[in-house]
């Protein structure tokens, strides 16, 4: 199961779609084949791993995937039923399809005679899949809000100019992490006073090969010339002031990420409304003083209704320092987060834990 969430993690990390991985061993335990999801309207990890095998080996194998294999047909067919289809006698998978036409493959398995194991290095998956599966099952997307402070929480000096308060290695690991998000959202506020292109970018300027879908929310019209607009991917204009609203239409459009870099306005209400599993924080070691905070009114009228945050990492990039954390969950018995909640700590991804290391 390791190997397969190895597998799983060259998939795209952005997408309409679950990063998967799969293994097929022999009934002494040899690995057959390997495969993985390569994107949306590729074969699934199951399929990838079946084709390297031939047909006869196929029969009475094991195969050990990542996620339970899908009872739907969607770009593809149904890995529940090849799997049934090339005699396969056992399946291994560590997490639950939580989609609600996605759902039931281990129950078809099961009905055509099929060994099902679930659960094995469940939190592992788990954590690996955090943002797709709370995507999934809340029916929004995953929230990122991002700021960059001074040390003492202000975005801007008190007449409002704010470039640069981080240096190159912040700013360039702010590019990395809109890279690593299906969307990057604002406020229309911040398209008006800033002119962002909020597209993500190299070192040199160059624009990376994923980019997020920017996303404007608010009701004032964003500019024939905004910088925006001639974004690679087009620009999408939500209206109206209902970020749960926004969210669910993003979701609605296959977003399963989004990266928030809307000012103190947006980033104040999604934390107000709960909206939020992750906040980057980029202190740089400077004092601004003055009126120009990072968040506003978060509904904090007291200090008993504080919004604790649990810090998942410290990272230094340059002279300036990335805090990563989230919302604070009740944990269970067991150590592991209530039914429900978003994992902390431990489910801090490879993939993000291996971004912050690259700018460090």
């Amino acid at each position: 199961m390791r190997r397969a969430l190895e597998l799983a993690a060259l998939g795209p990390a952005v997408g309409d779609h679950a990063r998967v991985g799969a293994v097929i061993l022999s009934p002494a335990g040899d690995v057959l084949g390997e495969g993985w999801h390569r994107g949306a309207g590729t074969p699934h990890a199951e399929v990838a791993a079946m084709a390297e095998v031939p047909a006869e080996q196929l029969r009475g194998a094991t195969a050990v995937v990542t996620l339970e294999p899908c009872n739907h047909v969607g770009r593809t067919g149904p890995c529940a039923l090849a799997l049934i289809e090339a005699g396969v006698g056992r399946v291994v998978y560590a997490v639950d399809d939580p989609g609600e036409h996605a759902h039931g493959g281990a129950d078809r398995l099961r009905a055509a005679g099929v060994d099902v194991v679930s659960g094995l290095l469940a939190d592992e998956a788990e954590a690996f899949l955090e943002r797709w599966l709370l995507s999934v099952r809340t029916g929004r997307p995953w929230v990122t809000v991002k700021w960059a402070s001074s040390l003492d929480g202000r975005v801007a000096a008190a007449d409002g100019t704010s470039r640069w308060i981080t240096g190159a290695a912040a700013r360039q690991h702010v590019h990395e992490q809109r890279a690593a998000h299906d969307a990057i959202l604002v406020g229309t506020g911040t398209v008006l006073a800033d002119d962002p292109s909020l597209t993500a970018r190299g070192d040199a300027g160059e624009l990376l090969a994923d980019q997020p879908l920017p996303v404007v929310v608010g009701d004032r019209a964003v500019p024939d010339t905004a910088a925006v607009r001639r974004h690679p991917r087009g620009l999408l204009a939500l209206p109206g002031h209902d970020l749960a609203d926004a969210l669910r239409t993003l979701r609605d459009h296959g977003v399963h990420s989004v990266f928030v870099e809307g000012g103190p306005t947006v980033a104040s209400a999604l934390i107000a409304d709960g909206l939020v599993d992750e906040v980057l924080v980029y202190l740089a070691p400077v004092l601004l003083g003055g009126p120009r905070v990072a968040i506003g009114d978060v509904g904090v009228g007291s200090i008993g209704d504080r919004r604790q945050l649990d810090v998942t990492s410290t990272t230094s990039l340059g002279p300036d320092l990335l805090v990563r954390a989230r919302p604070h969950r009740p944990r269970t018995g067991s150590g592991r987060p209530a039914e429900g909640t978003a994992p902390t700590g431990a489910a801090t991804t490879a993939d993000q834990a291996q971004n912050d290391r690259s700018t460090a």
